[in-house]
C-alpha cells in the first residue's frame, strides 16, 4: 500500500470500521442488479425488473437522508440497526413474493420498504472526517480510499450477484446482499470508539442540509450521474443476454468499476492545487463524453474496453464531490449532506434503470445506451449552470479545504454559507 494510504490507517480502529464499511456497502452494487437479474430470469420482463430496481432506489432516496439526519442527532449505533432490520425484512418479502409469483403490486410494496437501507458509505466518511478534522491531505487520501472501496464493491458485487443468480438460483444474489448488509452494519455499530459524537439538538434547528445552495447543485447533477450508472447496469445485462452470454455482464460491469478503482487509487496520491469546484466540473464533463463510445460498440469485448475508459473519470469526481460537500455543509449536518449526494445518485439510478428497461424492451439493448448518453449530456449542462454556486465566495481561510484545494474542515465563512438557504 503506498505510504499516504498506510498513513491514514495509523489511527486505532480505522482498519476495522473501513472493513465493516466494505461489507455494508456490498448491497449498493448487488441488490439492484440482483433484482434485475432475478426478475428477468423469473418473468423475462426487463421493464418490471427495471421498475422494481428503480423503486428501491427512489425509496432509498427519500428515506436515506432522513436516516442520516437521525444519525447526526442520535448517533450511528442507535439508528442504523433498526433501519437495517427493516430493510432486510423487506428484501426477504420481495424475494418470497417473486419466487411465489405473487401480484406485481406486492413486489413494489416490499421494494419500497427495502429502501430503508442506511447509507453506509456516508457513515464511514463521517468517521474519517471526525478523525482527520483539520488535516486536509489525510482526509483527501481517506476519501480516495473509500472511493476505492466503493469501486471494489462494484467490481466484486455484480460478479457475485449476477453469477449466483444465474448459476445457483434466481434469488441468490439479493439474498447474499442482505447478508452483507446485516454483517457490515452490526460490525460497524459495535465499534463505538470511532463513532462521531452526536451534535446538540440546537445545532439542527436550521433545518435540512439541503438548504445549502452548493449542495443543491451537487445533488441535482448527481441525479443525472446516477441515471448513467442505473442505465448502464440494466442495458449491459440485456446486451450480454442478446449476445448469448448473460453471465458475462457481471465481468463487463466489473471492468467498468475497475477503471474507476484504478483512477481513484492514483487520485488519492495527488496533492492538487486550486479549488475543487473546477476539477468537479471537468470530471462531470469527462463522464458525459465517455458515454459516446458506448453508442458504437458491437461486441462484449469492445463494450468492456469502452466501459473501462468511462470508469476512469468516476472515482476522481466522487472524491472531489466529498470535498465540496464538506465545504458547503456545516459539520453538524455532514452525514446528512453526504447522504444527499447518494440520494441524488439513487434518484438518478431509479430513473436511468427504469428508462433503460423500457427502451431495451421496445428497441433492444444497443439502443438502450442512448439513455446514459443523454443523462451524461444533462449532467454536464447542470454542472456548468451551477458552477458559480460552488466557487469560494470569500477569501480562503488558512488551513481550510479551500486554501489547500483539498477536502478539509470548512472555515467560518464557508460554514456560514453551508447554513444559507435559497433566497
Amino acid at each position: 500500500m503506498p505510504s499516504p494510504y498506510r498513513a491514514i490507517f495509523g489511527r486505532p480502529g480505522t482498519k476495522s470500521f473501513s472493513a465493516a464499511g466494505l461489507l455494508g456497502r456490498m448491497p449498493l452494487s448487488m441488490l439492484g442488479i440482483g433484482i434485475v437479474t432475478m426478475i428477468s430470469q423469473l418473468t423475462g420482463r426487463y421493464g418490471l425488473a427495471g421498475a422494481l430496481s428503480a423503486t428501491i432506489a427512489l425509496s432509498a432516496a427519500v428515506l436515506g437522508p432522513q436516516i442520516s439526519r437521525l444519525v447526526d442527532r442520535h448517533g450511528q449505533s442507535r439508528v442504523l440497526r433498526p433501519a437495517t432490520l427493516l430493510s432486510i425484512a423487506a428484501v426477504a418479502g420481495l424475494l418470497l413474493s417473486a419466487q411465489q409469483r405473487w401480484a406485481d403490486w406486492l413486489l413494489f410494496v416490499f421494494a419500497a420498504c427495502a429502501g430503508c437501507v442506511p447509507s453506509v458509505g456516508s457513515m464511514i466518511r463521517a468517521r474519517w472526517a471526525e478523525l482527520y478534522r483539520g488535516s486536509p491531505r489525510e482526509l483527501h487520501t481517506a476519501y480516495a480510499w473509500e472511493s476505492i472501496v466503493d469501486e471494489t464493491c462494484f467490481i466484486v458485487g455484480p460478479i457475485l450477484s449476477i453469477g449466483l443468480s444465474t448459476a445457483w438460483f434466481p434469488e441468490a444474489g439479493p439474498l447474499l446482499a442482505a447478508g452483507f448488509l446485516a454483517a457490515g452494519v452490526f460490525w460497524l455499530t459495535a465499534q463505538r470508539a470511532t463513532e462521531p459524537v452526536p451534535h446538540p439538538r440546537e445545532q439542527h434547528a436550521q433545518g435540512s442540509a439541503l438548504r445549502s445552495r452548493g449542495l443543491q447543485v451537487l445533488v441535482v447533477t448527481f441525479v443525472s450521474t446516477g441515471a448513467i450508472f442505473g442505465a448502464v447496469d440494466v442495458v449491459t445485462v440485456a446486451f450480454a443476454e442478446e449476445a448469448g452470454h448473460k453471465a458475462a455482464a457481471s465481468l463487463v460491469l466489473a471492468v467498468y468499476a475497475l477503471g474507476s478503482c484504478a483512477a481513484g487509487a492514483v487520485f488519492g496520491l495527488l496533492h492538487l492545487k486550486g479549488h475543487p469546484s473546477r476539477r468537479w466540473v471537468v470530471g462531470v464533463c469527462t463522464m458525459a463524453v465517455s458515454m459516446v463510445p458506448l453508442q458504437l460498440v458491437g461486441s462484449l469485448p469492445l463494450l468492456a474496453v469502452a466501459l473501462f475508459v468511462a470508469g476512469l473519470s468516476v472515482a476522481p469526481t466522487m472524491v472531489t464531490t466529498m470535498a465540496l460537500v464538506e465545504e458547503h455543509v456545516p459539520r453538524s449536518k455532514l452525514t446528512e449532506g453526504m447522504t444527499w449526494t447518494s440520494t441524488g445518485l439513487a434518484v438518478g439510478v431509479a430513473l436511468g434503470s427504469s428508462a433503460a428497461g423500457w427502451v431495451v424492451d421496445a428497441a433492444g439493448a444497443a439502443r438502450g445506451y442512448l439513455v446514459p448518453g443523454a443523462a451524461g449530456v444533462l449532467a454536464a449542462l447542470v454542472a456548468f449552470a451551477g458552477y458559480r454556486r460552488l466557487r469560494p465566495q470569500s477569501p480562503p481561510v488558512a488551513g481550510s479545504a479551500v486554501a489547500g484545494g483539498l477536502p478539509g474542515r470548512p472555515g467560518p465563512a464557508t460554514e456560514r454559507q453551508g447554513e444559507e438557504s435559497v433566497a
